[in-house]
């Protein structure tokens, strides 16, 4: 393992992950109360349904499964996701420090099941603060940004039409059990949509050179 860290010294860059975390959890104790809340018309619309918990936690097979995916199998395209998903979630934190938000939206949940148990439990320990842009959305949207375009990916036009599926039901579930407003999740979606276009658009030249050499090129790093 160590000799292989040494041979793909990028793989290191997941760690921001760690420096995320602290950053996260330091600004819901320096800010314990919101200063704007977030509300939209559209959010008294979309009812709550707490069978979406179920997508809602496949982001946290889904996110650290393909950062890890694209660590051992895809450098090109996982430095890409690294700045799309990193940088994201650094201008998040930066928004949620300036400008303290959160959602009014919980209410008591009637319903008596497995889903509804989890849902409880979800919103026992994360609060409704720091919402917007949706982080959640953000680093969602990102994976399906590179799995789009990565090499990998190419001739498995299955995986993205998956990807896609995975990508809007997970963003859909941020809203049906109130954890997030359609106004975080239109940002989390613009948020990574500014910076795919950065990610794919700087260098042109370089991607399409890399595109070529597909996974093959990677495993000579």
């Amino acid at each position: 393992m160590i000799r292989w860290i040494k041979a793909h010294p990028y793989c290191l860059i997941n760690l921001y992950l760690v420096a995320y975390l602290i950053g996260f959890f330091a600004l819901e104790r320096l800010v314990p109360e919101p200063r704007y809340v977030i509300h939209t018309v559209v959010d008294d619309w979309i009812p709550f349904n707490e069978w979406f918990v179920l997508p809602y936690f496949l982001w946290y097979l889904w996110m650290p499964g393909f950062l890890l995916y694209f660590t051992l199998r895809d450098k090109t395209a996982f430095l890409r996701l690294a700045f799309i998903m990193f940088v994201g979630m650094t201008i998040c934190l930066f928004i949620y420090a300036l400008w303290p938000n959160g959602l009014k939206l919980r209410r008591e949940i009637e319903a008596e099941n497995f889903c509804a148990s989890i849902v409880r439990f979800l919103w026992s320990v994360d609060t409704p603060n720091n919402v917007c842009p949706s982080i959640h959305v953000s680093s969602t949207v990102a994976i399906h940004i590179v799995i789009c375009c990565s090499a990998c990916f190419r001739e498995r036009r299955w995986m993205r039409v998956l990807s896609g599926f995975v990508t809007v039901l997970i963003c859909l579930s941020t809203m049906f059990i109130k954890q997030h407003s359609a106004v975080d999740v239109f940002w989390g979606c613009v948020l990574s949509g500014g910076l795919g276009a950065a990610a794919y658009g700087f260098f042109p030249q370089k991607a399409a050179k890399n595109a070529g050499q597909g996974i093959s090129g990677v495993q000579k790093n």
